[in-house]
């Protein structure tokens, strides 16, 4: 027995509901209403041709998945369109043609409607003005780790979200390379203003989607409603401005843009992947604007912030893998924290699907297959192994306290290795060495430095090891 549309529908809309924001949820699943069901065909309405056509591009694979739990896998979805607000029966139909395809559009233009611009952030339907931030709920500051490579910015950034227009860090710039969680944390900004101030305008937008809204507007002559349109933000978060480049007509638009905003107080946060005095094609007066605020560098992370992420990767996924495990993770990814991720879900495949055992072993094979940009494979350890070996004592000796000189010799080789071979710091790499402090560990550094001064024999069997360390298959 087929079941009234309603009753579908309701179901369909509870599977959706906890697969998306409350703000998307209320914004483009709440108007809709069901009309009919034939068969395995569910018909719905819609307020607008652009509400048709955002869900097509955006929302239609969670329908599609909705209808396919509660009909079938024959379900197919029909729109019904309104033409006339004050009409309800004039309406026009339109068959769901896009399937799962849909997600793959990447671009957002004005569609002009009558006399009206239909702006795509803009709910249809409601006089007043509400557009949708673009946000992604789960990039909080909570889930952002903090380290010493990104502690300026995140520290800058919380101030922001809590006074956005109101201090000196307007815009705020944050700039760095791929992967140390620039995108992350203009989110997290993002979606703190709206949960400690839910009446600001906040929209996050990709500099090259701007720039295709602009061309679009353009070619419609909506040029004037645009940049109207990006007058009302209060906040302002715009990813990977270095896009800009060479684009003369979408600076001239932003540098308007970026005016209007600052001079009434709203919030501009900018990201890209190099500092303004880097910038090459960006027109000066525009790049004078990007350093009115504050300049915040993002770093790659350290092995304490590495080690960190991949702990709370763990604990979100339920898995607890080996220490010595997670050691070789954080030591051995030093790129950027996608790569290290990718490493960690791999990993944590093997243990929670495969339930499979993950040791050493199986760590450098993951981790070899599925990074590419993997750095080499010389650890702490290995570097004291290599470097005991050599001088014939026990790497025991080298936590302790003794003051013996082979023992103290082979630790500041070993401490003037690991700052040369490793990405660590010298409070980590002081660690490894029975918790000693980085001054001790700098001290060494110099004193193996002033021996290779003066020491052929030293010289010459640095070298030794250095050949061992870089010839060795780990």
């Amino acid at each position: 027995m087929v079941e009234n549309f309603e009753k579908v529908w309701t179901k369909c809309l509870d599977v959706i509901k906890s697969n998306v924001s409350p703000q998307v949820f209320s914004t483009w699943f709440e108007p809709i209403v069901p009309v009919a069901l034939d068969k395995d065909i569910l018909t719905i309405q819609v307020p607008s041709q652009f509400f048709y056509e955002w869900l097509e591009e955006h929302y239609v694979t969670i329908i599609r998945k909705a209808l396919i739990r509660e009909i079938g896998d024959k379900a197919k979805l029909e729109y019904r369109i309104l033409l006339d607000k004050n009409d309800s029966k004039s309406a026009i139909s339109y068959p769901n043609t896009k399937g799962n395809s849909s997600e793959n559009a990447d671009t957002f233009m004005p569609i002009t409607v009558g006399n009206q611009i239909r702006n795509p952030f803009v709910i249809p339907g409601i006089k007043k003005v509400s557009i949708d931030s673009q946000l992604n709920p789960i990039f909080t500051f909570d889930s952002f780790i903090e380290g010493d490579c990104n502690r300026l910015s995140r520290a800058a950034g919380y101030a922001v979200a809590k006074k956005p227009g109101g201090t000196a860090f307007n815009p705020l710039f944050l700039y760095g390379g791929t992967g140390v969680g620039k995108s992350h944390l203009l989110q997290a900004i993002g979606n703190q203003i709206k949960q400690i101030t839910p009446s600001k305008t906040v929209l996050y937008i990709q500099s090259d989607k701007f720039i295709n809204q602009f061309i679009e507007s353009a070619k419609n002559n909506n040029t004037h409603e645009f940049i109207n349109f990006y007058n009302l933000i209060d906040v302002l978060l715009i990813d990977d401005i270095q896009f800009f480049s060479g684009k003369e007509k979408s600076q001239e638009i932003f540098f308007n843009i970026f005016n209007h905003l600052h001079n009434n107080g709203k919030q501009i946060v900018i990201t890209s992947d190099r500092a303004p005095k880097d910038m090459d094609g960006i027109e000066e007066r525009l790049l004078s604007r990007l350093k009115w605020g504050l300049l915040a560098e993002m770093t790659m992370p350290d092995y304490e912030t590495r080690y960190t992420i991949l702990e709370k990767k763990m604990y979100a996924d339920g898995v607890i893998l080996p220490k010595d495990v997670v050691e070789y993770v954080a030591f051995n990814i030093n790129t950027n924290v996608r790569d290290l991720e990718g490493a960690m879900i791999a990993l944590l495949a093997q243990a929670s699907l495969v339930k499979k055992d993950v040791d050493i072993d199986l760590a450098k094979k993951i981790i070899k297959n599925y990074v590419k940009s993997v750095s080499r494979e010389v650890s702490v350890e290995y570097i004291q192994k290599t470097v005991c070996e050599f001088v014939g004592i026990n790497t025991d000796l080298l936590k302790q306290n003794t003051r013996k000189r082979e023992v103290v010799n082979a630790r500041q080789i070993s401490m003037y290795l690991a700052k040369k071979y490793t990405k660590n710091s010298l409070k980590e790499i002081g660690r490894h060495f029975g918790n000693k402090d980085h001054s001790t560990v700098i001290h060494s550094i110099q004193v193996v430095d002033n021996l290779l001064e003066v020491d052929k024999k030293f010289r010459e069997d640095l070298e030794e090891l250095k050949k061992r360390i870089n010839l060795s298959n780990l």
